[in-house]
Protein backbone atom coordinates (compact mmCIF):
# COMPACT_ATOMS: atom_id res chain seq x y z
CA UNK A 1 0.00 0.00 0.00
CA UNK A 2 1.53 3.48 -1.19
CA UNK A 3 1.38 6.08 1.60
CA UNK A 4 0.85 9.65 1.11
CA UNK A 5 4.49 10.55 0.33
CA UNK A 6 4.75 8.06 -2.12
CA UNK A 7 6.54 5.19 0.20
CA UNK A 8 5.46 1.41 -0.27
CA UNK A 9 5.79 -0.65 2.92
CA UNK A 10 8.27 -2.90 1.21
CA UNK A 11 10.70 -2.17 -1.82
CA UNK A 12 13.88 -3.97 -2.94
CA UNK A 13 16.99 -1.68 -2.51
CA UNK A 14 18.36 -2.93 -5.73
CA UNK A 15 14.89 -1.17 -7.20
CA UNK A 16 15.67 2.34 -5.08
CA UNK A 17 19.73 2.43 -6.50
CA UNK A 18 19.90 4.26 -9.69
CA UNK A 19 16.29 6.09 -9.00
CA UNK A 20 16.38 9.70 -10.56
CA UNK A 21 15.81 12.52 -8.20
CA UNK A 22 13.84 15.75 -8.75
CA UNK A 23 13.64 19.06 -7.07
CA UNK A 24 10.60 20.01 -6.68
CA UNK A 25 10.44 22.13 -10.58
CA UNK A 26 10.97 18.95 -12.25
CA UNK A 27 14.79 18.97 -12.70
CA UNK A 28 16.84 16.37 -12.24
CA UNK A 29 19.35 16.83 -9.45
CA UNK A 30 20.47 13.58 -8.70
CA UNK A 31 20.30 9.96 -8.18
CA UNK A 32 20.07 7.54 -5.57
CA UNK A 33 23.15 5.51 -5.60
CA UNK A 34 22.75 3.78 -2.32
CA UNK A 35 20.53 2.69 0.77
CA UNK A 36 22.55 3.00 4.08
CA UNK A 37 20.94 1.27 6.98
CA UNK A 38 21.69 0.84 10.25
CA UNK A 39 21.88 -2.68 11.09
CA UNK A 40 21.55 -2.02 15.35
CA UNK A 41 18.48 -1.03 14.54
CA UNK A 42 16.92 -2.36 11.42
CA UNK A 43 16.55 1.20 9.69
CA UNK A 44 16.78 2.64 6.59
CA UNK A 45 19.41 5.39 8.14
CA UNK A 46 19.28 7.95 4.79
CA UNK A 47 19.28 7.30 1.10
CA UNK A 48 22.89 8.47 -0.51
CA UNK A 49 22.10 10.72 -3.32
CA UNK A 50 24.57 11.15 -5.76
CA UNK A 51 25.40 14.81 -8.10
CA UNK A 52 27.97 16.93 -9.08
CA UNK A 53 30.38 15.34 -10.85
CA UNK A 54 31.56 14.26 -14.33
CA UNK A 55 32.30 10.87 -15.66
CA UNK A 56 32.48 9.10 -11.83
CA UNK A 57 35.18 11.91 -11.16
CA UNK A 58 34.26 14.41 -8.46
CA UNK A 59 30.60 13.46 -7.86
CA UNK A 60 29.26 13.62 -4.23
CA UNK A 61 27.08 11.85 -1.83
CA UNK A 62 24.58 13.78 -0.03
CA UNK A 63 22.96 11.42 2.98
CA UNK A 64 19.31 12.41 2.66
CA UNK A 65 17.17 10.46 5.35
CA UNK A 66 14.69 8.53 3.48
CA UNK A 67 12.07 10.55 4.76
CA UNK A 68 13.04 13.61 3.03
CA UNK A 69 11.83 12.02 -0.08
CA UNK A 70 8.75 11.46 -2.02
CA UNK A 71 8.06 8.86 -4.58
CA UNK A 72 6.19 10.28 -8.05
CA UNK A 73 4.84 7.97 -9.96
CA UNK A 74 4.93 9.98 -12.99
CA UNK A 75 8.46 10.63 -12.57
CA UNK A 76 9.53 7.53 -11.84
CA UNK A 77 11.57 9.02 -9.64
CA UNK A 78 11.42 10.36 -6.04
CA UNK A 79 11.10 14.23 -5.55
CA UNK A 80 12.83 16.23 -2.93
CA UNK A 81 11.54 19.62 -1.61
CA UNK A 82 14.97 21.74 -2.14
CA UNK A 83 16.77 23.87 -4.99
CA UNK A 84 19.64 22.66 -6.72
CA UNK A 85 21.49 25.62 -4.72
CA UNK A 86 20.30 23.92 -1.58
CA UNK A 87 21.58 20.32 -2.23
CA UNK A 88 24.68 21.78 -2.97
CA UNK A 89 25.31 23.17 0.01
CA UNK A 90 24.12 20.33 1.96
CA UNK A 91 26.12 17.53 3.79
CA UNK A 92 28.27 15.57 1.39
CA UNK A 93 30.74 12.76 1.36
CA UNK A 94 32.36 10.36 -0.28
CA UNK A 95 30.56 7.46 -0.73
CA UNK A 96 32.58 5.26 1.53
CA UNK A 97 32.89 7.56 4.26
CA UNK A 98 29.01 7.10 4.71
CA UNK A 99 30.22 3.62 6.05
CA UNK A 100 33.68 3.96 7.41
CA UNK A 101 33.66 3.75 11.29
CA UNK A 102 30.45 3.14 13.12
CA UNK A 103 31.50 6.49 14.95
CA UNK A 104 31.16 8.49 11.94
CA UNK A 105 27.05 7.16 11.92
CA UNK A 106 26.17 9.77 14.66
CA UNK A 107 27.74 12.64 13.01
CA UNK A 108 27.07 11.94 9.81
CA UNK A 109 23.51 11.59 10.44
CA UNK A 110 22.66 14.43 12.76
CA UNK A 111 24.49 17.13 10.45
CA UNK A 112 22.18 15.36 7.69
CA UNK A 113 19.16 15.35 10.08
CA UNK A 114 19.99 18.79 11.02
CA UNK A 115 20.24 20.09 7.79
CA UNK A 116 17.12 18.54 6.25
CA UNK A 117 15.28 19.62 9.61
CA UNK A 118 13.77 15.95 10.04
CA UNK A 119 12.82 14.65 13.55
CA UNK A 120 14.99 12.17 14.94
CA UNK A 121 13.87 8.90 14.57
CA UNK A 122 16.47 6.93 16.85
Amino acid sequence: MTTERGHTSAILASKVKGTAVYNMKGDKIGQVEDVVLDKQSDRIMFAALGFGGLFGMGEKYAPVPWSVLSYSKDKDGYIVPMTEDQLKFAPAYNLKDLVKDDGQFGVIRERSYDYYKVPRDW
